[in-house]
Formats: structure tokens, sequence, C-alpha cells
């Protein structure tokens, strides 16, 4: 496994040097965990529904019909979606201003649950994200994975990068940097995979005082792909 100094030169050479590696990375900048615990619990469930919906349909599908969901879901209210009763339910489903696909509509009950529980013991669930510490970012993410609604694989990572939480993606790019690196063989599915993802980006987290979101891009564009 390389430095991550070794790695930031390899994507570098491939997006036109560093200065203009650094300002591709300054758009995905993460917010501090102040800012992230300052968010009302209303926007956390707002943006884990945007990134369940976002599964299977292009972004600009999920924006233009993102104001008739902030109407039907009540404004993400945790509390209301939380105890949404089936004739809410049930009116739902025939929205048509909305994707009506029940398993995930029912998602943002079970996460507004979620929510609430973590806002009963944290105070909020915005403090909870923003206080989890990211060396144990693969925790999180099974916490979500386990608990959550339809946030298993890439939707948790995106929605903790929709918050503003430093969050690595198991893109086919960044694997096969991480494979390249000898860090796993394949993509990760067991814990012990995961571990070892987990450990080889708290190494280079100390070495280089960046965070997983950054470090996670930078490995997906050193390797040479036609996405990039």
């Amino acid at each position: 496994m390389r430095d991550f100094q070794a790695i930031f030169a390899l994507a570098a050479a491939r997006k036109g040097g560093p200065a203009a590696l650094e300002a591709m990375l300054a758009e995905t900048a993460p917010r501090s965990p102040a800012e992230i615990a300052a968010t009302p619990d209303d926007r956390i469930l707002a943006e884990m529904t945007r990134r369940i919906f976002n599964a299977g349909f292009s972004a600009k599908v999920i924006a233009d019909k993102w104001p008739a969901f902030e109407a039907a879901f009540e404004g993400f209210d945790p509390r209301r979606n939380a105890f949404m009763t089936e004739e809410q339910f049930d009116a739902l489903l025939k929205d048509r201003g909305i994707v009506r696909n029940a398993a995930k509509i029912r998602a943002v009950q079970v996460n507004a649950q979620l929510l609430l529980d973590l806002a009963e013991k944290h105070g909020s669930a915005a403090r909870f994200f923003a206080d989890w510490p990211d060396s144990d970012h693969v925790g999180l993410l099974d916490l979500l994975r386990k608990r959550g609604g339809h946030l298993g694989g890439d939707a948790a990572g995106r929605f903790l990068r929709g918050i503003g939480k430093p969050a690595f993606i198991a893109t086919p790019d960044m694997v096969a940097a991480l494979v390249r690196e000898g860090v796993i063989d394949k993509a990760p599915t067991a814990k012990r995979d995961f571990a070892a993802v987990q450990a080889a980006f708290n190494t280079w987290a100390e070495e280089s005082g960046r965070d997983l979101t950054a470090i996670s891009r930078v490995l997906a564009m050193s390797v040479d792909s036609p996405g990039h």
C-alpha cells in the first residue's frame, strides 16, 4: 500500500495537475461537525429520502419532483412521518407528483422513526451524525444498513455526503484503486473487507490530514477509467 501522497500524484497527473485536483476536491468539501449538528432533523430525513428515491432515477427527475415530495411528506417532519397512518400511506401511493414506490415510501417512515430514536438519545439526529467518529465510518454504515430503510450499498454513503459528513463510497473505480494498493482483492462485502478498507483510510487520513470524502475521490481519480 503506497502512501497517500503517491496516490495523490497519480490522480493529479490524470486531472491536470495538483491545483486542478485540489479544485475538484474543494467542490465536495465536508461541512464542520458544528454545521452538521445545526442541521434540522427534517433536513436529515429529506436528504435520506432524496438519496433513496434517486436510486433508479436520474437526479433531475427527482429534483423536478422535489417540491411535490416536500408537500407530500409534510416537510419531512420526522414525527409526522414516523407515525404515518395507513390512510396517509395509501394517499402517497396515489400521489402523481412523487415517485409512487411503496417500498421506498415505507422506508421514509422507517427512517423517520430511526431519527426520532437518535434524537431521543442524542438531543438531535443531526448531533448524532456530527459526533460519530470518521475513524469508524464502517460502523455508521452498518448502523444505517441495519436500522434504516433502503440505506444499504452506496445509499448510506451518498446520504452522509449529502449532509456534509465525510464518507467513502465503494464505486468501481475506488474499489479498483483499493485492489491495486493491496487493501482488498474484490469489492468489499464481508466485515473483514470493510475493516481493511477502514484501516487503510485511517492510515491515509493520518498521513495526509484529509477527510474520507477527499481520500475516496482521489483513489477513484487515480484509476484509468473512461468515466474520468
